[in-house]
């Protein structure tokens, strides 16, 4: 058995949205040094040209604003006009919102379900002609959904909407799996903790304090993160379908309950 291009991305065509910062920015770094050629996306162009100015010559700036389906269409078209294929998308642009229940407003409910669980399915719609170019069972194309551990547990903050879309994109990732498989495409995502970033304010700002209650007693890291993303979009994870990657220290999966003896 030869393992040694299990995580190798040499020649793959990949696109990040989000990818002009955090967790998509830590992502596309890591499947360039991987290899891969890198498309990033977001909604403000200097920062989408900036990152990939940073990032070096196999990472191309693509600028759009994927929170309507006219805008992921629009990707879409742009990415075609340049490949005549797609071997990995990672639908990672997302929003959050959070105020008090009483004053939770419609539009923090639209936008957040909008961006964080419509856009990834209409994205990969768009884009699923690319993807099945080269795909097949035993070289297949993967789509890699950012959810969060806020679909899977419970946060401090009242971000209603946020932890509704991200427990949706967690099943929405198996039905789209349960589908997409049949055309040589693998879809899992993958569940971030705590990483610093601009979404995670409380990781970037007070890492320290964040740690203690992280059973790894630190925050992620983006060799945490591209480790992770990297595993999913690269031939070691060809038989992993349909799952939830869960990227945290722990604090999902090791972390002990609060006593009720008294």
């Amino acid at each position: 058995m030869d393992t040694s291009n299990f995580f190798s991305l040499t020649g793959k065509v990949a696109l990040i949205t989000g990818g002009s910062r955090g967790i998509g920015k830590m992502i596309a770094a890591g499947f360039i040094a991987q290899g891969a050629k890198v498309y990033i996306s977001s909604r403000k162009a200097p920062a989408c040209e900036e990152t990939a100015a940073e990032l070096g010559p196999n990472c191309i700036p693509l600028p759009m604003d994927v929170s309507t389906v006219d805008g992921c269409k629009a990707l879409a078209a742009e990415l075609a006009a340049r490949e005549d294929h797609l071997d990995i998308l990672v639908n990672n642009a997302g929003a959050a919102w959070g105020v008090p229940f009483e004053e939770f407003p419609e539009s923090g409910w639209d936008k957040v379900m909008d961006l964080n669980v419509k856009s990834p399915f209409f994205l990969t719609q768009a884009l699923h002609n690319l993807l099945k170019v080269n795909a097949g069972h035993d070289t297949p194309s993967k789509v890699i959904n950012i959810t969060s551990i806020d679909g899977l547990r419970l946060n401090p903050w009242e971000t209603y909407s946020y932890h509704a879309s991200k427990a949706a994109l967690i099943y929405l990732t198996k039905r789209m799996a349960a589908r997409l498989i049949t055309d040589g495409i693998i879809v899992n995502s993958l569940a971030p903790g705590a990483f610093a970033s601009e979404m995670n304010r409380a990781a970037r700002d007070h890492g320290d304090e964040v740690a203690k209650r992280i059973p790894m007693r630190r925050i992620g890291t983006p060799e945490d993160m591209a480790g992770a993303a990297i595993f999913l979009a690269s031939r070691a994870s060809d038989y992993v379908v349909g799952d939830t990657l869960v990227v945290d220290g722990g604090l999902v999966n090791a972390s002990l309950g609060s006593s009720i003896d008294g």
